[in-house]
């Protein structure tokens, strides 16, 4: 003990003072204990016979001894003297200048990014350590507080109460510890409780780690008998925010990370947090996590919800619309191949929407870990599958502009569109889930969606998509060059009017599409504000009516194509009605 207190002291540079004190106090203590005398049993001593003795005087334990050629040797010694006012006392004030909140941006310059966690721990197993007598203990620093006590199962409950300052001000938070009567009913017999409170060890392990997660509250130690499964903790908030998201967490203390399976958020609000927690040989110590994200607001809901519905029900129609004129505006071979694309966008986005709501009532506490990755492979392969199909669009105005002398056959066409449309999209969804799930980095803490502070999985969707925008805006930059050549009474005219259709397109869809995402990445990466949020969610629910109105509604061949059916519904309508009339005044007679 004494060597492992000698290498903290030197590793993090402390004031000696507060060294040479604690090394004395446990360098005094091994002397007693090596002073004590051994003591003699009563009784013969035969050989192999066994005998113990109780430890010395302001000593705990016991001593073991083994007769062995008529005399007693002694082979086990639990004798201690660590107590609540020598050792532990003089361990507080040396972890009370590490823990200093002055000292928090110093632990970014250490070369050992698992100090901290070490710090950790080595205060768990000290107190793990100590022998309380009948008398609690209560030992109180600025940065570091230890209460203890026995209980045991007469007990009607058990709470231990921290209030401390967790920065240079005045303010203080609180946290609590509360053991139940019925957990403490399932003691066999009196064991001590220790619990230990740090007000400044949440940011000391962010800025020794660099993970982008904010401690809320304080992180409370809590040291229990095997026989206690479950604890309630209250947090009171430091950041009192209500537009943050609230994750319970224990330590994990072989992975040195928070980890969201040891606790359980029980209530919720803007000035505290109540959870309930199940410390084991794992998790020891606790505490609440801030989301970098804002909460999800109910107007963002509502917006998102509505917005979808009326994308699903545009993307139905546009599809429906497409199928009633599908024979009247796919004559020619670029008008065929490009209703093909209009017709695969519309599908895959109705799709992608499918599956958004999907991942919105898996998303939360990962209880629904398969489906959440389920869901989330599948939004990303059907949103770049969106994204791809306007890139195989573009390339379709290239081949028609560009090569003119050569063709290939519509199916062959129609092969490589759709290679582009879906295979690109699956082959990068399909790498992205492979190589990022099994270290658990697909998946965003909070949400079905990919992950970006840990693996930044994200780049698998927001690279291909911007890459395509680019791609698609220097096309119709090309188009523009190009069209301005063409020979109004050329051959090529009926060709080059189809390119400018799908060029305009392509021109209000890629910006539309690319914008919606660009506020979507803003909205994962940074903290963004609700307004932000907002015009997010406005433009990916309106997607879907975007598609309907500038891919179909407003192109004239289809406006024409649907006119005509709708003519040609009302004269087939009125010849019947006419044989409908003409059979009904002229009945025919039976025979008399």
């Amino acid at each position: 003990m004494t060597g492992m207190l000698l290498l903290s002291c030197l590793m993090f540079l402390l004031p000696i003072e507060p060294c040479r004190t604690l090394c004395q106090a446990a360098s005094k203590s091994k002397q007693k204990v090596s002073a004590k005398p051994h003591g003699i049993c009563d009784g013969v001593c035969m050989d192999n016979s066994h005998c113990s003795q109780p430890c010395p005087p302001d000593t705990e334990g016991t001593m073991g001894f083994a007769c062995r050629k008529k005399k007693w040797h002694k082979i086990t010694d639990t004798c201690r003297t660590l107590n609540a006012f020598n050792i532990f006392e003089s361990y507080s004030t040396m972890a009370n200048h590490i823990l200093n909140s002055k000292s928090i941006s110093n632990w970014t310059f250490i070369p050992e990014r698992n100090s901290s966690c070490v710090l950790l721990q080595s205060v768990n197993s000290f107190a793990r350590k100590l022998f309380l007598n009948k008398d609690a203990i209560d030992i109180s620093d600025v940065f570091i507080h230890t209460m203890g006590t026995i209980v045991s199962g007469n007990n009607t409950g058990k709470n231990f109460t921290f209030s401390m300052r967790v920065n240079d001000t005045n303010n203080e938070i609180t946290g609590r510890v509360l053991i139940s009567r019925d957990e403490l009913r399932k003691m066999p017999f009196p064991s001590q409780v220790v619990s230990i409170a740090f007000p400044t060890l949440g940011a000391i392990l962010e800025a020794s780690l660099l993970e982008n997660v904010t401690v809320n509250g304080l992180v409370l130690s809590v040291i229990l008998p095997k026989e206690l499964k479950r604890i309630s903790l209250i947090f009171e908030k430091i950041s009192k925010s209500e537009e943050k998201r609230t994750q319970c967490v224990g330590w994990h203390s072989l992975e040195s990370r928070w980890d969201q399976q040891a606790c359980e958020i029980i209530q919720d609000n803007a000035h505290q947090a109540v959870c309930r927690c199940r410390p084991s040989k794992l998790f020891t110590s606790f505490s609440i996590l801030m989301s970098p994200h804002i909460l999800e607001n109910p107007i963002l809901t509502y917006i998102t919800y509505i917005g979808l519905g009326i994308s699903i029900c545009s993307l139905i129609l546009c599809l429906s619309i497409e199928a009633l004129v599908w024979s009247q505006v796919t004559k020619t071979e670029i008008s065929y191949l490009r209703h093909v694309c209009i017709a695969n966008i519309a599908a895959t986005l109705l799709m992608a929407d499918v599956w958004f709501i999907v991942a919105s009532f898996l998303s939360g506490p990962l209880t629904h870990h398969n489906g959440c990755v389920a869901a989330t492979f599948f939004v990303h392969f059907f949103y770049l599958s969106v994204f791809f199909w306007m890139l195989a669009k573009a390339l379709l105005i290239l081949y028609g502009i560009l090569i003119v002398f050569h063709t290939l056959s519509k199916s062959a066409l129609v092969a490589s569109l759709f290679s582009v449309g879906y295979g690109c999209p699956l082959v990068i969804a399909i790498i992205t889930v492979a190589v990022t799930e099994p270290s658990k980095g697909y998946l965003q803490p909070d949400a079905c969606w990919l992950n970006w502070d840990m693996t930044k999985a994200l780049l698998a969707f927001v690279v291909p998509a911007l890459a395509i925008v680019v791609v698609n805006l220097i096309t119709v930059t090309l188009v523009i060059v190009k069209t301005q050549r063409a020979v109004i009474g050329s051959s090529m005219f009926q060709e080059v009017r189809a390119i400018v259709r799908i060029s305009k397109n392509i021109a209000i869809l890629t910006p539309l599409l690319g914008l919606t995402w660009g506020f979507g990445i803003a909205t994962v990466i940074n903290d963004s504000s609700l307004a932000f949020h907002i015009i997010f969610s406005l433009l990916n629910a309106f997607q879907g009516f975007f598609i309907l109105v500038f891919g179909t509604i407003l192109d004239p061949k289809i406006r024409e194509a649907l006119k005509s059916r709708v003519t040609s519904a009302k004269w087939i309508s009125r010849i019947s009605e006419n044989i409908s009339s003409e059979f009904s005044c002229h009945p025919t007679k039976g025979p008399s």
